[in-house]
């Protein structure tokens, strides 16, 4: 199983880029959101990967997070939903979008991937809003590509850097899980928390959390 590859960027199309590691040119399908953060073509580039086994067909994804390459797992897990669609998905949300759409049982967000209906999209928060927290909590935890796994085959690569919402949502989803809250709960008002409050730091999040989980009346 390749997970991941690190090497140059080769070329660019539409849906996928071509990377050279170490003279071997890899073919890897890539959401339109993670394309747009690459490097340009020569240039260093690192890649999660998932590997689509077919009888007739081998196609490498790629992601820019464990987090992102996880949602992906999740989503073709659901029946409807194969690797373009939630390619498609993660493109239109990205995984911090995902996470919260699926916190907050928004299926219509879902919807809003191009080549996902209302029932596929109903399916996928009906099947996975329980994985919603522990993906929440993964963003603060998922190390990004070249950290403290040894040696890498370019040390040149850049790094990715962690989006800080989605730290900040984690440790707000930490806190809330101390406190007694459900998880379920807890992501749902952190996720809500975090779609008022943009780039909100963790005890924002915290606060406003805890003000749509207080008793109402």
């Amino acid at each position: 199983m390749i997970g991941k590859l690190a090497g140059r960027l080769e070329y660019r199309g539409s849906d996928h880029v071509l990377i050279d590691v170490r003279g071997i040119g890899y073919i890897v399908h890539v959401s339109e959101r993670t394309l747009a953060t690459l490097p340009g073509v020569g240039e260093a580039v690192a890649l999660y990967t998932e590997l689509l086994v077919r009888e007739d067909l081998l196609q490498l994804f790629g992601f820019t997070t464990l987090v992102e390459k996880e949602w992906h797992r999740l989503l073709i897990s659901v029946q409807g939903i194969g690797a373009k669609a939630s390619m498609a998905i993660l493109g239109t949300l990205g995984p911090d979008g995902v996470s919260r759409a699926i916190a907050l049982e928004d299926w219509a967000s879902v919807k809003a991937a191009p080549g996902v209906g209302p029932k596929i999209a109903q399916r996928v928060v009906l099947e996975l809003k329980g994985k919603a927290p522990a993906m929440m909590a993964m963003g603060r935890a998922a190390p990004a590509i070249g950290d403290g796994d040894g040696e890498v085959i370019d040390p040149a690569v850049a790094v990715p850097p962690t989006p800080e919402n989605a730290s900040a949502q984690s440790e707000a989803l930490s806190a809330l899980s101390n406190l007694g809250y459900a998880p379920g709960e807890a992501a749902s008002a952190v996720a809500q928390a975090a779609g008022a409050f943009e780039n909100a730091t963790t005890p924002v999040l915290i606060r406003e959390a805890l003000k749509r989980l207080a008793p109402k009346g």
